[in-house]
Parts: structure tokens; sequence; C-alpha cells
């Protein structure tokens, strides 16, 4: 790659302004940017909502003249090579990389939007950008009634941020237990009681059927009344409903005649018929790769843009890394990974070489998930969690527990190597840990690596 080979990069977050950072004066670098925001640090964006960071305290590192803010790809022609803007403007290049990615993702819910409409209800928001960060934080006061739809990794950021503003949180958890995909059922539970003693309400197994707006009032059943709100009671058995809910039968109604005034939210209505009454309702249902530019340029696109172990499409000159990539059939939605595509492309397009000495290339990551729930006080708790970490038969588990410290570790092992692990309250071995589990070395002493000096 020569300095005046035109590499464009469609997408101005984390993947896309480390890739330009990397190739630096090598190649002629031009970013497309679509948020016109200062680019940001996504992970952080739970620390603004709480109010523990300004927005810009979350600014990436200054991404100079290649950056054009504000300027959104409409439209990708293969043949030639440009990659045309909604400003009217067309960026050529030699090589092209799609970073563009993903969205929050909007569930099928009734009343979410209205027919042949995309607005969402005033006080209805995703969690994804700084805008959207902004929006809720707008919105949010002491005694805000707040739903927090999706009990994954956002949405127990979200939890957590809104009740370190005072809101009255309640977390609707469709799955048996929080952040399913990272933690075991132990430590599950710990993080359920760390975030109950927060005052946030969680009901897990609890499925959400719809949004009641101003424009769709629930009527009462006959003879009933509004009761208490929730209390901090769990699960999604009937005994514990009447504490979940306003004992009000969600009905739907009808629209009311106009569109001059705008839909806006005023409760959640669960699944059996029950609902809570909200202000501000967030869904944190995870996300979803943005690949309609890439679909619609006729490359492979199945969860995510198809890459392979060099980074490139289904056309040698397009390559995809971050949210928007799926590579040997996965899409990793994480900044590490998003960090080491957009470091190895960068290798590979400079010619440069891998340890061995061969040709630079991308074997995936193995990525570590972190979060610190950062409250003021004692009330904080960090959490890590990497690999497998429910055993399959025939693994063998270890396990330590503290409940007066609040502190959860486990990893799993088959045949002689470290598999996964979680960890919560103390995460001074996860670095001992990860090392392990990433070099796919054998631990000779699993209690030393779990132990505070197996980290040192």
């Amino acid at each position: 790659m020569t300095s005046d080979q035109r590499v464009v990069v469609i997408g101005g977050g984390l993947a896309g302004l480390r890739l330009a950072q990397r190739l630096g004066p090598a190649a002629a670098v031009t970013v497309l940017g679509e948020e016109t925001h200062v680019p940001y640090n996504r992970v952080l964006l739970a620390e603004v909502l709480a109010g523990r960071y300004a927005p810009e305290v979350t600014a990436l590192p200054a991404p100079g003249p290649a950056l054009r803010r504000g300027v959104r790809a409409v439209r990708v022609d293969r043949a030639e090579r440009a990659v045309h803007c909604d400003d009217g403007t067309v960026a050529r290049y030699d090589t092209l990389v799609l970073a563009t990615g993903s969205n929050a993702v909007l569930p099928p819910l009734r009343g979410l939007f209205e027919p042949e409409g995309r607005d969402l209800p005033d006080g209805v928001h995703a969690f994804r950008t700084m805008d959207d960060c902004l929006a809720l934080s707008a919105a949010v006061r002491p005694g805000v009634r707040a739903v927090v739809i999706g009990g994954g990794l956002l949405g127990v950021s979200a939890a957590r941020a809104l009740a370190a503003r005072g809101a009255q949180v309640v977390l609707a958890q469709q799955g048996e237990r929080l952040m399913e995909r990272q933690l075991d059922a132990d430590a599950s539970a710990l993080l359920h009681a760390h975030l109950t003693s927060l005052g946030v309400e969680i009901h897990t197994e609890c499925r959400v059927r719809g949004l009641l707006t101003t424009g769709a009032p629930a009527a009462p059943l006959p003879g009933t009344r509004p009761g208490p709100r929730a209390s901090n009671a769990g699960g999604a058995d009937s005994s514990a409903r009447p504490a979940l809910v306003d004992r009000v039968r969600a009905e739907p109604g009808k629209r009311r005649g106009g569109t001059e005034t705008p839909r806006k939210v005023t409760g959640v209505e669960i699944a059996d018929g029950y609902r809570l009454d909200a202000d501000v309702v967030v869904l944190a249902c995870g996300v979803r790769p943005r690949t309609g530019l890439a679909r619609a340029a006729g490359l492979e696109v199945r969860t995510g843009i198809v890459v392979d172990d060099h980074l490139r499409t289904t056309d040698p000159r397009i390559h995809a890394i971050g949210d928007c990539a799926e590579h040997a059939g996965q899409v990793y939605g994480l900044a590490g990974a998003a960090l080491e595509q957009a470091d190895a492309l960068a290798a590979l397009l400079t010619g440069g070489t891998g340890v061995t000495g061969e040709p630079a290339q991308y074997t995936g990551t193995r990525a570590l998930t972190r979060l610190t729930l950062t409250t003021d006080g004692d009330h904080s708790l960090d959490l890590a969690a990497f690999g497998e970490t429910t055993p399959l038969p025939g693994d063998d588990v270890v396990r330590l527990a503290d409940a007066t410290r609040r502190t959860y570790r486990k990893v799993v092992v088959r045949g002689d190597r470290l598999v996964g692990g979680v960890l919560l309250g103390e995460l001074s071995t996860v670095g001992a840990l990860a090392r392990t589990w990433e070099g796919e070395e054998a631990p000779h002493d699993l209690f030393h690596l779990l132990t505070d000096d197996g980290g040192h």
C-alpha cells in the first residue's frame, strides 16, 4: 500500500477510527461518520447517563481531517468503486472498509409504533448512541418511574445508571436470569441482589407485550383499581405478580382523533395482562449489525457481513470490521474484538506479518466481558466473564464464594485447559486467569490463580 492509495472507511466509531489511526500516513484515508458528535467511546455512555461523566470525557482521540462528521453513506457502487453520500458527495476508493456498527433492536411491542409510523412515543428511548443517552438523561429526574426492558449487559448498565439518578426503576427480563449470556446462575443471583440493594426492582421470566400511551389508553376492568407500585420481590410466579403491577388490566384503547398531539408512554403491558405505570421506558433488547449497505451492494450477509481471515468480504476490495462483521460464523459486538480487527486489518493492508513471520491474518477474538457497576458509597460491584461459564458433562469446576465480601469466583476446566470463568466483586485475579485462558496454557494451580496473589 502506498500513501496515494484511497481507503474509505464507512463508520466513525471505535473500529473505524482505530483503523484510520493505525494506517496513519500509509494511505489517503477518509472516514465517513454519520453522527455529528465528536467521536466517543460507546462503552462509557452509562456513566454519562448516571451523571458521573460529562459527554466530552467519552471522546476518542482526535481523528484529524480524515473524519467527515455528519455524513451518511447511502450507496456503494462496486463497479465504479464509489460511495455515494446523503449530502450529494461521492467518495472514491481503492479499498473500502465497512465499520457500520450495529443498531439497537426495537422489539415488536404493541403500541411502539403507529400504523405506517416510525416515531417512538415520547418517553420511550433506545440506549445506543450519544443522542439516545442525552435524550434519556434529559427525561430523568428523581422519582421518575422508569421501566427497563431487557436484562442483558446493556439493560443492567442502564438500570444502574437510572437508579443512580434517583429514578424508580423496574427491570423486566424475559429470560430466567440477568446477563444470561455472560453469567452462570450463582453469579447472576449475586448481581440480582446487588441491583436490588440499589433500589432496582427486578422481574425475570417477565415478557413485555406492549406499551400504553396517551394515544391508546388502558381501560380498567370493572371493580379494579390501581394498587401500589411494585416491591422488590423478584420472580414471575403468580404470587409475586400483585407486587409487580398496578392492579389494572391493560386493554387496547382507541387512538385519539388528530395527530397533532404526540403520543406519550404511560405504562408497560405485561404478557399476563397486568401493567406497570411508567414515565420513561428504555429498550435494552440487544443490537443488530448494520448490514443494509452491504446487502444492497450484493455482498454476502448472514447475521453480519461475512468476512474471511483477511477480513475481506465477497468483494476483495471491500473489508468489514467491528460490530457489523461476521467472522467464522460469529458476530462479537464487543469493543475488544473491534479493536483487534482494526489492528489486524491495518497490518494486512500495510503488508505486516504475524508473530510467526507469515502474512498477518485475523483468527478470532477471545473476548472478555468486564463491567463496573459504580455507585456512591460502598455499593460498587465489578464483574468479569470469559469463555464458557457453563460446564459441559465431564468438565471440572472450581468455585470460591464469600458472601460477606460479596465475592464469587468460578472457573471451568476441560481436560487440562481453562475454558471459561466468571468473577464478581474482586477482580485482582482476572489478569492471570485471562492470560492462562487466552494462551491455552495448562493451569498448574487453580486455587492459586483464584486467590488474590494469583493475579500478581
